[in-house]
């Protein structure tokens, strides 16, 4: 994004939404990419019956990586994401459709960075997953 780009950008502005649904292989997969055997990502059974959830849980990384995607697809080349950082205060089940989101909070035209507040909105339209970020825009 130029110099005169960013100055477009105002306070206020939302990032392009993005729904999620994945479903038992795509968590499956991404929980083997990450090394990461809890049962309750994989075995319906364990997770219902033993821990008690209403279904397999979605990985808290998963939404976090989500965020980061919805920043890239809003910057998409014309900047850098220089920080992330998100919390999970709810868990989310296979079946359940997520949006990602987020609008900007802050510009400092100075250095080009922008503040955004993010989310990972559950179907009631609670945000599960609250984030921030920080993107550099290319002068």
């Amino acid at each position: 994004m130029s110099g005169a780009a960013v100055a477009t950008v105002k306070v206020g502005d939302e990032l392009p939404g993005r729904n999620h649904k994945p479903d038992n292989v795509q968590l499956f997969m991404y929980n083997a990419a990450l090394w990461n055997a809890h049962r309750i990502h994989f075995d319906l059974p364990y997770a219902t019956e033993v821990e008690g959830y209403p279904g397999l849980v979605i990985a808290g990384p998963m939404m976090g990586d989500w965020l980061g995607q919805c920043v890239d697809d809003w910057i998409t080349d014309r900047g850098t994401l220089v920080m992330l950082e998100y919390s999970n205060r709810q868990a989310a089940y296979i079946g359940e459709t997520l949006t990602a989101g987020g609008v900007v909070e802050a510009i400092d035209a100075d250095t080009g960075e922008v503040m955004l507040d993010l989310y990972i909105r559950n179907e009631a339209g609670d945000v599960i997953t609250p984030g921030k970020a920080v993107v550099r825009l290319d002068s």
